[in-house]
């Protein structure tokens, strides 16, 4: 028979450490947790939306051509300035303790989001995020903030949930910025397949390019403070308002 080696007698991992806890932190680690919180298969609700992609096609006012420029706008001008510069203004508030700053992050990112569609999935799936993140990695931080959340006294929107997450599993803000853009740009080419927009080489292509473009946001986010934390993405809020009263929808945002 094959031995449980998932805990030891008294609770704790086979190395000795607490069970649930997290790893030593490390380089490696560090990687390891970004690669398996930005991993499609993570269930963080993302493959649910489309980030505005949806109502741009059923107006007529995207296509395959025009992929990368509507992606390089929604970065530079939408998620950069709103759901990143979150992202890193909770890590630190988060690395420092400060639970109000995170909280006021928190509620801030969420009273910028002009549509309710984009609202309610920023906050279904940064709930969604930390009641997992609490089981998957046990951090303290995580926990915390997750009870603040479920106790309705923060709203929880993905991006400060990603913030909390990633500084209490020891990741650095600047990667932590650089792979929640990515989980986003990738969603955003996942979604893309699904709407027959492009195909898996192409979508391929257009993550490759739009690189550059992750780290100048990801430069961009790090420097800004709470008082310019705002999207001025106009387009894309119209396209959302439409999609909301859309007959079909395959997408919740």
């Amino acid at each position: 028979m094959y031995r449980n080696e998932t805990a030891a007698p008294d609770g704790s991992a086979p190395d000795g450490s607490a069970r649930g806890g997290v790893p030593p932190e490390t380089d490696l680690g560090h990687l390891l947790v970004s690669l398996q919180l930005t991993d499609s298969a993570f269930p963080s609700g993302f493959y649910t939306l489309s980030h505005g992609l949806e109502g741009f096609v059923q107006e007529g006012a995207v296509d395959h051509d025009c992929l990368p420029a509507l992606l390089h706008d929604l970065l530079r001008h939408g998620v950069g300035p709103s759901d990143a510069t979150a992202l890193a203004l909770a890590h630190r508030a988060a690395q420092a303790q400060d639970w109000a700053a995170v909280a006021a992050t928190d509620r801030r990112l969420h009273a910028t989001k002009l549509n309710r569609e984009m609202r309610q999935a920023a906050v279904r799936t940064g709930r969604q995020l930390l009641d997992l993140a609490a089981e998957v990695f046990g951090a303290e931080g995580i926990v915390r903030y997750h009870r603040e959340v479920t106790a309705r006294r923060a709203p929880g929107t993905q991006a400060v949930a990603a913030g909390v997450v990633y500084a209490a599993t020891g990741v650095p803000v600047r990667q932590a910025v650089a792979a929640d853009l990515f989980a986003f740009c990738a969603s955003f080419a996942g979604a893309a397949l699904r709407l027959r927009l492009t195909d898996h080489r192409l979508a391929q292509v257009l993550l490759r390019h739009t690189a550059p473009v992750i780290e100048e946001v990801t430069g961009q986010a790090l420097t800004r403070d709470l008082d310019d934390l705002g999207a001025t993405t106009f387009a894309a809020d119209v396209m959302s308002a439409r999609h909301e009263r859309a007959e079909a929808r395959l997408f919740a945002s």
